[in-house]
């Protein structure tokens, strides 16, 4: 079911609109009255197949503010107001959306869009965070382009963002956010040394894989950094991204969200190594066919200094690892050593043989554990694994980091701390 509040982005609503049902998804839609007056019941009847109906009175025979949030899989809100999370927040009931939501008891996803001082007024920071508590999934807004020449935090996410995690949302099924309250920090992409304004030393990392975590963390419940290297994709909703170039920014940025991280994922392919100089001109090519000679040294490793270097008690470092296999030892093996050296509690460790995973849409995977545990991950979505990932992640929190209280609308009353069962 989509729900459609009164917002200028609810034009944004009909591409989400088209992604769902040209993926084979029946979609009913329910807008706000005050919807109709961006788009017009004929659009949403239109792009969908379905009947549209705003009220309760509307076919009443067959009870719509009942059976529409009963026999939905996924409930997704976008845009929604600043007035329709406060209604949904209180409870309210006074047209048919507010009354679909009430009676929903899959999951629902809020995707805001509103002015900056709307977003950031303490009531609705107080109704988000009701929203998230009852289990609903509030992302962030995007950062951007407001209604006229604004500027700001309010803006409606991509919509092919919002499918792709409402596909996560739905492919995970119904569930508690087990990550509500946690600060994660995602890495990913390549990162590029440059060897003159031209030519970088670099590697074949897309960044799929990072953003498939962060996005999997938001799914979940985290708030999420992401720190991208070079990555072209989309920026996943609900995501704070920091964008990198080399080894050395990245290091900076991961170290520094990580001071305030209950868990940090290395999904990134730093470079290992950057020239020792370079050069302000391009490099020529030598009239006698000789090549010039680079001298390299090593770059941070970042995965073994906060590993070692733990900067919040109970902190949890997953590692990824890429190997092929040598004569020294299996891709297996390589990737225990690799785990007992870089001191992280868990390391991802793929499988890259004739340049497998790079790019692909596809991954498989060995999670492989400080305490001697091996989950293997056969091959399936980056986003599969991206949750086994979490899965993993979720369990060394029990008794060693509970989850932070949350505050409720009442500022005064919180929530008892619990663990994972």
């Amino acid at each position: 079911m989509l729900g459609v509040a009164g917002g200028i982005a609810a034009y944004k609503a009909a591409e989400l609109l088209r992604l769902f049902t040209e993926s084979g998804y029946d979609v009913t839609v329910v807008p706000t009255p005050s919807a109709l007056h961006f788009v017009g019941e004929a659009t949403w009847a239109a792009l969908s197949g379905r009947p549209v109906h705003t009220q309760v009175w509307e076919s009443v025979h067959e009870v719509p503010h009942v059976r529409i949030g009963r026999s939905a899989d996924l409930v997704v809100v976008a845009p929604a107001t600043a007035d329709l999370l406060a209604r949904a927040a209180h409870g309210r009931a006074d047209d048919l959306l507010t009354n679909v939501l009430l009676t929903a008891r899959c999951p629902v996803v809020f995707a805001p869009a509103m002015h900056t001082e709307m977003w950031e007024h303490a009531a609705t920071r107080a109704n988000v965070a009701t929203l998230r508590e009852r289990g609903a999934l509030v992302i962030e807004p995007a950062v951007g382009r407001l209604t006229g020449a604004d500027s700001g935090k309010g803006r409606l996410p991509d919509p092919e963002e919002i499918f792709a995690l409402c596909q996560d949302v739905l492919a995970r099924g119904p569930g508690e956010p087990d990550l509500a309250g946690r600060t994660v920090v995602v890495s990913a992409g390549g990162t590029r040394e440059p060897l003159d304004p031209v030519r970088y030393l670099g590697n074949r990392s897309s960044g799929r894989q990072g953003i498939a975590l962060a996005r999997a963390a938001v799914v979940r419940g985290a708030e999420v950094t992401l720190v991208a290297a070079n990555v072209s994709l989309p920026e996943p909703p609900g995501v704070k991204v920091v964008r990198v170039g080399t080894t050395e920014e990245m290091r900076d940025a991961v170290v520094s969200a990580a001071a305030s991280a209950d868990v940090v994922v290395m999904a990134a392919a730093p470079a290992d190594f950057r020239p020792v100089s370079t050069t302000g001109t391009k490099i020529k090519k030598a009239a006698d066919g000789s090549a010039p000679a680079l001298e390299l040294t090593q770059t941070p490793d970042i995965l073994a200094e906060i590993s070692h270097d733990r900067l919040r008690p109970g902190q949890v470092v997953v590692g990824f690892g890429a190997e092929t296999g040598d004569d020294t030892g299996t891709v297996l093996e390589l990737g225990r050593a690799k785990l007992a050296r870089k001191g992280c509690d868990l390391l991802v460790v793929n499988d890259v043989r004739g340049g497998a995973v790079f790019g692909a849409d596809d991954n498989q995977a060995a999670i492989l554990g400080a305490d001697g545990t091996q989950v293997d991950v056969p091959s399936g979505t980056k986003t599969a694994l991206a949750h086994a990932v979490w899965d993993e992640v979720v369990r060394r929190f029990v008794g060693r980091h509970p989850r932070p209280a949350i505050v409720t609308a009442d500022p005064r009353q919180l929530n008892q701390e619990h663990t994972e069962p």
